[in-house]
């Protein structure tokens, strides 16, 4: 799938993200708002189009797409490259289960966020009972996989020339109920859409 397709999908969580940011526009508009992981692209691009000031940040830019915007490498575990109380809006999406260190990286997300901005996490649902089951059959995340996760699939790496960051997959799943846990150490409101 390209990119378009994702977020025109209703399978896909790009789509829900999507529909979130343009019901809110008036919120975002003219708000600093953080796309991290920025990935390819897509939620930068529907900021931008909304009128957010965009600040995308991954840890391999190279994968980012969007021609009139840099995103800019950052690692989570390394403090982002940002002032406190710097953003209006964070938007962390599927990123915070390839975070070995969530505490952390919650707490970072703090420190940069306005203290009235929003931070929104997307991250897939390991709580329903096709994952349960799937969980239960192989220790996989997806339920079609008869196998275990390997090096090869919880391991992504990026061009070994440019950097030696390790980019983890679906390692991390992170519920609901954890999140709300780390989330009130700081404190930070969760919403759940």
């Amino acid at each position: 799938m390209d990119k378009m397709e994702y977020e025109n999908n209703p399978e896909s969580i790009k789509y829900y993200v999507k529909k979130y940011l343009i019901s809110n526009k008036e919120y975002f508009k003219w708000k600093k708002v953080l796309d991290f992981p920025a990935g390819n692209g897509v939620t930068t691009r529907i900021l931008k189009g909304i009128g957010a000031i965009t600040i995308p940040m991954d840890l391999f830019p190279e994968y980012f797409k969007i021609d009139d915007i840099n995103c800019i490498r950052a690692n989570i575990r390394d403090n982002l490259p940002l002032e406190n109380n710097s953003v209006e809006a964070i938007i962390c999406q599927e990123g915070i289960e390839h975070y070995s260190d969530q505490y952390n990286a919650l707490r970072e997300f703090n420190r940069v966020l306005n203290p009235n901005g929003i931070l929104m996490i997307t991250t897939p649902n390991y709580s329903n009972i096709r994952a349960k089951l799937s969980y239960l059959l192989s220790e996989s995340e997806p339920f079609n996989s008869m196998m275990p996760p390997n090096e090869l699939d919880s391991i992504w790496m990026s061009k070994r020339e440019v950097t030696d960051e390790i980019y983890f997959g679906h390692i991390f799943l992170i519920g609901i109920q954890k999140l709300r846990v780390l989330a009130n150490t700081k404190p930070l409101k969760i919403l759940v859409i």
